[in-house]
């Protein structure tokens, strides 16, 4: 059994943006991502700036500031799923410019859409990040301490970031503060700023499991001072914008999970297939055959409710629950279907020789990263 793709009909524009991802998978992210896993802590900016040039870093933003258009979370799924088929770490590093749009897109007015997210667009376009976790604020997001004081013009930064996506590579950063320390979800606001904000400082590169394209650092608040014109909606919503934007990339997560299972069960058949062991190709022994068929089963399962979360935000529907049970659903599959796909291989499963065991690296980050799995099944039961 193979696994046909994509499993929707298609618009003809989702088939070309498809397309487009596809060969773009096989031509650029393939022959680099051995090489990428391997430096460990260096940011391939070159593979970002090739896929700007052909639209994929920017393909979900809006037609009106420069973007693709394609803004429906359908859409977003397919194109993330086919490019984290070629790596995982690559393919969320090509659409992490979407993680950073959301927010804005939710929380901010045509002004600040315009100035923050039309240079994303343009010519050697800019990275971003989103800074929202700190050293004892994780999954209990409306923890964080970092503080954002009012000041004669706007407010003064105070704190630290940790685990932030492309810190220090990117320009522009949304981050969320404090501006009331005496409530939780309450007292949270977001802000915009550039890199060369003073009294903003990193850390040095965290070294990963997996996913190593997506350098993460900390980041540090010194007294930044930060315009009132460049607060991100008003002053303690920006935890109602952040549990927005989940909803939208834990499902798209959920296709980036899918997408690399793929990678790996399309290998592990094709071994099956090519390896032979007592006489015969191993898919013909029992034990391989029915692990293969709960690898496709699972990865069939995982796909159609990602799609199905995807198809209900798109209209309009409130999907937290649903979106949680997608990326749980599909993140575990994803760490089952890798590691039977190392299972598969054997001995060269766990040898470097073979991108399987880099793989199981990698989906690990998708039962941790925007709510880990106990999280997910915390967020599912308080909307049963």
């Amino acid at each position: 059994m193979t696994i046909h793709f994509p499993a929707w009909p298609l618009t003809d524009e989702q088939r070309q943006i498809v397309q487009l991802c596809r060969d773009f998978a096989v031509k650029e992210i393939r022959p680099r991502a051995r090489e990428v896993d391997e430096a460990d802590v260096v940011t391939p900016v070159d593979l970002f700036q090739r896929a700007g040039e052909v639209g994929i870093t920017t393909f979900m933003l809006p037609e009106e500031y420069g973007g693709g258009g394609f803004t429906d979370v359908f859409t977003q799924c397919l194109v993330q799923e086919e490019l984290c088929w070629g790596d995982p770490g690559i393919g969320n590093l090509l659409c992490s410019n979407g993680f950073y749009a959301d927010p804005i897109l939710e929380l901010g007015t045509v002004e600040q859409r315009k100035q923050w997210l039309t240079p994303l667009t343009g010519p050697d376009a800019p990275m971003t990040a989103l800074a929202t976790t700190e050293p004892n604020a994780g999954s209990d997001a409306a923890s964080m301490i970092t503080t954002a004081r009012r000041v004669e013009g706007g407010y003064e930064l105070t704190g630290q970031k940790t685990w932030i996506s492309n810190a220090g590579a990117a320009t522009y950063y949304v981050v969320f503060a404090k501006t009331d320390r005496s409530k939780r979800s309450a007292g949270v606001t977001a802000f915009l700023l550039t890199r060369d904000a003073p009294g903003l400082r990193f850390g040095e590169p965290m070294r990963k499991m997996g996913q190593r394209a997506i350098v993460c650092r900390e980041v540090f608040f010194d007294n930044v001072f930060v315009p009132a014109h460049d607060r991100l909606g008003d002053e303690g919503r920006g935890f109602h914008g952040l549990m927005g934007t989940f909803d939208i990339s834990r499902v798209v997560l959920g296709a980036a999970a899918v997408g690399a299972a793929r990678a790996a069960y399309e290998f592990a058949l094709d071994y099956a297939r090519n390896r032979r062991q007592f006489g015969v190709p191993i898919i013909e022994h029992q034990a391989v055959a029915f692990r293969l068929a709960d690898m496709a089963t699972r990865i069939e399962s995982a796909r159609l409710l990602v799609h199905h979360a995807a198809r209900q935000i798109d209209a309009g529907q409130p999907v937290t629950g649903l979106a949680a049970m997608a990326k749980l659903t599909a993140s575990e599959a994803a760490m089952f279907v890798t590691w039977a796909a190392v299972q598969t291989l054997g001995g060269w499963g766990y040898s470097r020789e073979f991108p399987v065991e880099q793989w199981l690296r990698d989906v690990k980050l998708e039962e941790i990263e925007e709510g880990t799995s106990d999280i997910m099944r915390l967020v599912i039961s308080r909307h049963l």
